[in-house]
């Protein structure tokens, strides 16, 4: 089987996905290519396991102070590029399409009718989850961006749907607990705004990950350059995280056990509905602002137990060798059945 696997590149979450599946693929011999989409060329970090991956324009969100600029989005996405792309993309070659949120492979596999497999926590909106009754037009949004033939969403929880859990590494570093050390990557926000909103607060020291080409210690601030490594070591040993809501970074926190305080992208609908699914399951907290007076009702709190996610990748990697033709309800019923948390269980059940 030859499959060639898209990734949206908006954010690392989906990367992040990737990584996992990288591994799974390769460990069941199954041959892949790559082609990642959403931002510049030279932007992408820590992409030795996708091999000689391709890239493209593709589509994203122009963002500014924490914020989607919708006029902004409109005229620097290129359509025309993206048509031209997808029309150039020759799938002669594969058997089979997955894309994650990826609209260049979504579209040529459709326009060339060859199977796709969509996987992406955004597929999860094609269902009742938190926070979509906001937004009656999102699953239709999410079909346009990048169709599929199946879609297999994943999220924090089944939510009563055909919903795989998370697919992120293990946790593979040991868990630990520096107090008053808090962990923060809010790459959508000004650093001014992050250091002005943070610098008060002396008796913590917070690690900054962004796009810095060297390390900087400012007071109570270290900024860091963006580092896989670097972050996961300070993700075991923090006392908290303070982010954007994106699904990915979230779920590594929610896996490590740590305290969590999310600020959404104003404008963008799915990290809105991941703060709302957050407060639903008393996972995190949010503020829709930097704030001050938020940070410091946050910071004196408990972390909670460790959410140890299933091995979601090897089964969702077991299920494609097989042609992928069991229905996704069932690889759904399974994994979940085997992950019973006992603040979890009795939730939207």
């Amino acid at each position: 089987m030859r499959i060639l696997y898209g990734v949206q590149g908006t954010g690392n979450g989906h990367i992040t996905r990737a990584r996992v599946m990288s591994a799974a693929l390769a460990k069941a011999g199954i041959e892949v290519d790559y082609l990642f989409s959403g931002r510049p060329a030279d932007a992408y970090f820590n992409m030795e396991p996708f091999g000689d991956y391709r890239t493209r324009r593709g589509m994203t969100f122009v963002t500014e102070a924490g914020q989607v600029k919708r006029y902004r989005t409109l005229m620097e996405n290129s359509l025309p590029e993206l048509i031209r792309d997808v029309r150039a993309l020759d799938l002669s070659g594969y058997d089979l399409v997955l894309t994650d949120f990826e609209p260049v492979t979504a579209w040529a596999a459709k326009r060339q009718k060859v199977r796709s497999i969509g996987v992406a926590h955004q597929y999860a909106f094609c269902y009742r989850v938190p926070g979509v009754e906001r937004a009656p037009l999102l699953k239709s949004c999410v079909n346009l961006f990048a169709p599929a033939d199946v879609k297999v969403g994943v999220h924090w929880h089944a939510f009563n749907a055909p919903i795989l859990p998370p697919l992120i590494e293990p946790q593979r570093l040991p868990l630990s607990r520096d107090a008053g050390k808090i962990l923060v990557y809010l790459p959508f926000e000004a650093m001014d705004a992050i250091k002005a909103v943070l610098a008060p607060f002396g008796d913590y020291r917070f690690v900054i990950y962004a796009r810095v080409d060297t390390p900087v210690d400012e007071g109570n601030l270290s900024i860091r350059p963006l580092s896989r490594d670097g972050f996961q070591a300070d993700l075991a040993s923090c006392d908290g995280v303070i982010c954007n809501a994106g699904f990915g970074l979230c779920s590594e926190t929610l896996q490590a056990g740590k305290k969590l305080l999310v600020k959404p992208l104003k404008g963008q609908v799915e990290q809105f509905a991941n703060g709302r699914a957050l407060q639903k399951m008393e996972r995190g907290q949010v503020m829709n602002k930097l704030s001050g007076d938020a940070i410091a009702q946050w910071l004196p709190g408990d972390n909670p137990d460790p959410l140890p996610w299933p091995d979601t990748a090897g089964a969702l990697v077991d299920w494609l060798a097989q042609g992928a033709e069991a229905p996704v309800a069932e690889l759904s019923k399974r994994l979940w059945s085997d992950f019973h948390p006992d603040s979890l269980a009795e939730q939207f059940s």
